[in-house]
This record gives C-alpha cells, structure tokens and sequence, in this order.
C-alpha cells in the first residue's frame, strides 16, 4: 500500500509553554514543526514533528545538548517512533479525511446498511475501475459492503461529461451499477454543457483525491480494525482485496 499524503497542516504545534531544548530549536529552523513532546526509552526525552507530509520523530539525549532525529527500534526490531506516528498524526489525519469522503457526493453500490464501508475514486473510462467492480460483487451482493464511489473525470477529454451524465441521471445509482454492469457500453445522455452542480461535484472529488495523494483510479479507501485509513491505488490484488473487503 502506498503512504498517504495527508493534510498534516491541520496539526496544531506544541503548546508555547513547553520550552524546546536547543538542539531541538535548531532542527525546528529547518522547517519541522514539533506537534508534541514525550518520554523516549534510555532516559531520552522525545519530541514528534511534522516535515512537509511526513512524521517525524526527535530523540534529545538525557544531556539535553544533542538531538537525534529518526526511528527508534526496541530489541525485538520494532519501530516505535512509526508506531507513535501512525497514531498521532496519521491516524487523526486520516480519520478526518474519511469524514470529508462521507460528506462527499458519492453513489452507493450495494446496501445501506452494509456493515462494511469503501469508498472509490472512479473514472467512467477507467478500465481497472470496472474491473475492481466485478471483483467487488461478491460481497457487496450479499450485504456486507457497500461501496461508495466519487465520480471524476481524469482519463480522457469526455470523462467530466461522461460522469455528469451518470449523476444527472433519474438514479444515479442504479445508473451506475448499469453501466459498470455493461462494461461501459450502456447509452448515456451525455450533456452538451456540464450543469454547474455536477462540475463542482467532479471539482470537489478531484480535490479530495488529490488531497489524499491518490493520482490514478481506481483509488480505494478503507479503516483496518484499528481504524486506521488504508489506501490502495490501481486494482488491488487479492491480499489488498481481502483486506478492505474485511476477509481475516
């Protein structure tokens, strides 16, 4: 799976009333804002940052006159400044962009009331999109997913107007379902002029996918059992299939 690129700006920086150690000070004057400090294993104290769209982790000897910025591994080979960072920075982040895709405009494929929730990125002319469709039946026909898709236009110069038909349609769903059903081959009633609501729903959809550092389709989110935001870009193989589709 690919690394999000997540909107980590929105993380607000360490309380003023913490002073920063010196070396810290002069990492941080290389653009790395400190989120927030904690206690690190060997007597060290750590601070975690954000450079650009990364975590990072800043580990001050017990002097307090050195810095080491980097992972931190127990005996056993586990990273335990990853860990911290997927959860207080990218976890947060990722939750937030999930409920930006819930208020999204997107069109539902299966139930309602699926337990399980994917969301997808979809071009009307992407072939790997109707491709993870036709993967996708089986569980979303016996009720335990439900797939929610963002239409955009990418691919091609009549995509935008392509999807516009889909959403203007009497049931956007159904109409959906159809033409992914038919392989992109149902008659549409394709507008000669996009209707100024469904431009700007293909306008937020590609601004929301492009905030979630997707750059193809389909791009395919979901929470892991820790609640964690996955991603998958192109047609997912069958462990990454398994996964969002919560196969154990």
């Amino acid at each position: 799976m690919k690394k999000l690129a997540l909107l980590l700006a929105l993380l607000p920086g360490l309380s003023v009333a913490e002073e920063l150690p010196a070396p810290v000070k002069a990492i941080e004057k290389q653009g790395i804002t400190i989120i927030k400090s904690f206690d690190a294993p060997g007597g060290m104290k750590g601070y975690l940052g954000k450079y650009q769209d990364m975590g990072v982790t800043i580990y001050v000897t017990p002097d307090g006159k050195q810095a080491i910025s980097g992972y931190m591994y127990d005996e056993q080979g586990t990273n335990l400044s990853e860990q911290m960072i997927q959860k207080d920075v990218y976890g947060p982040q990722g939750r937030e962009l999930w409920q930006q895709m819930e208020k999204a405009h997107w069109i539902l494929d299966g139930k309602k009331d699926a337990p399980r929730v994917v969301y997808v990125f979809a071009d009307p002319f992407c072939p790997y999109c109707k491709q993870f469709w036709q993967q996708a039946r089986p569980w979303v026909e016996s009720g335990k997913v439900q797939l929610r898709t963002l239409m955009v236009g990418v691919i091609k110069p009549e995509s935008p107007a392509t999807a516009a038909a889909i959403l203007t349609s009497k049931d956007p769903d159904k109409t959906w379902h159809d033409y992914e059903q038919s392989g992109g081959k149902l008659k549409l009633d394709i507008p000669a002029t996009i209707p100024p609501a469904q431009l700007k729903t293909l306008d937020d959809n590609q601004k929301l996918m492009d905030a979630l550092g997707a750059n193809a389709t389909p791009a395919i989110y979901y929470l892991n059992k820790d609640n964690m935001l996955q991603q998958v870009v192109g047609l997912p193989d069958e462990e990454n299939l398994n996964a969002m589709m919560g196969v154990k």
